[in-house]
């Protein structure tokens, strides 16, 4: 098994295997703008390759530039199909070349995917996914009605909620999870349960609701388009459908459950080395939004403290209502001004630092849940 990371590896994996291909490339595709992909896929026909793909029948971004890519494959020669509209959205990303060799990936073959995302990608000629890929690529060709046998291939909606849910159930020390939204509810207490069994759980990306067991960070500096659980630094899932009731139950999704050390152990460590980066600037971040509630406080705690009457006076009268002389303690006025100014200063910073603190916390969680 291979592992390529976007963006620093981009498409060379999937153009090198395009043109080393012998007699097929299958190919689902659910969104598509590298002209350098589409002109391998070109190349492999003029070889003499049986080239199919296997084209949604919508996207967001709608249907004119599928209809298009539709247009330009079959002038290349390729052959395509059409997926069925019986699901809410087809959304799988996957090649099969020779019928040996499949590359799942979780990201689209597009500019936006492949140059400015964190995602990635795998290449296995292991015989049980490619064969149940096969199977699962001519069902949704001839729109069939496909029953997975793999329990290695999670697809849904057929039985992606049995086995994540499987898999997240199993996790005995960590669970480190790439995921755009984790949002379903039932996943949401599957992973709050294995937290509470001392399972570190963490996520980055964005989860739907609050919770205190969960550690979640949003991806630095790039954008998140790869599905991915690392379950234990032993085994780990890669694919399209995020923690989603959509994804898991109304919509095609592929993924796949591998054991290969390699993989794994270099997948953990992209994820901590984002984890890491996570940190440092959420932590720079915090340290830059403090800077303005000090200054407001230090501003108006000396602003106050300038409007104080003279405290002396008032003290001495003080004194003498509870029937002691003021000769009797040490009064110097000076030190008695200051010393209450000082005190009313740093009484009057700490108020209004941690509200200025609190009113910046609650708008960037007001804007992050707006997002």
């Amino acid at each position: 098994m291979k592992l390529w990371i976007l963006p620093e590896d981009g498409v060379a994996p999937l153009l090198k295997a395009i043109d080393a291909a012998k007699s097929s490339i299958d190919v689902m595709i659910f969104r598509f703008d590298r002209t350098d992909v589409e002109a391998a896929l070109g190349r492999a026909v003029n070889r003499g390759v049986e080239v199919r793909a296997l084209v949604a029948h919508a996207n967001k971004a709608g249907e004119e530039s599928l209809r298009k890519l539709e247009q330009r494959l079959l002038a290349a020669g390729v052959s395509v199909a059409r997926t069925a509209d019986d699901l809410v959205r087809y959304h799988a990303k996957l090649m099969i070349v020779d019928r040996r060799y499949l590359y799942l990936m979780a990201f689209n073959m597009t500019l936006l995917d492949t140059q400015r995302t964190r995602s990635f990608g795998i290449a296995t000629s292991n015989r049980t996914l490619v064969q149940e890929t096969m199977k699962l690529f001519e069902a949704d060709s001839k729109r069939h009605a496909y029953t997975p046998h793999a329990r290695t291939l999670v697809v849904s909606p057929e039985n992606a909620r049995k086995r994540l849910g499987a898999f997240i159930r199993a996790a005995k020390s960590e669970l480190l999870i790439y995921d755009p939204v984790v949002s379903d509810p039932a996943m949401i207490r599957l992973l709050e349960e294995r937290s509470r069994a001392g399972v570190a759980v963490k996520i980055i990306g964005r989860l739907a609701r609050r919770s205190a067991k969960l550690e979640v960070h949003k991806m630095p500096r790039l954008r998140l388009h790869t599905r991915t659980i690392i379950r234990d630094g032993r085994e780990a899932f890669l694919g399209s459908q995020s923690l989603r009731a959509m994804e898991l139950d109304r919509r095609r999704e592929v993924g796949a459950i591998f054991r290969d050390a390699k993989t794994v152990a270099k997948l953990a460590k992209t994820f901590h080395d984002d984890w890491q980066l996570a940190e440092k600037l959420q932590e720079r971040g915090r340290t830059a939004d403090t800077m303005p509630a000090e200054k407001v406080a230090k501003k108006l705690a000396k602003a106050v403290a300038k409007e104080l009457p003279p405290v002396a006076p008032v003290l001495e009268q003080l004194i003498k209502q509870m029937g002691a002389e003021p000769k009797d303690v040490d009064l110097v006025p000076g030190d008695v001004e200051e010393s209450v100014k000082d005190a009313v200063k740093a009484a009057v910073k700490e108020v209004v630092q941690e509200a200025v603190e609190s009113a910046t916390e609650e708008n960037s969680e007001a804007k992050s849940d707006a997002a």
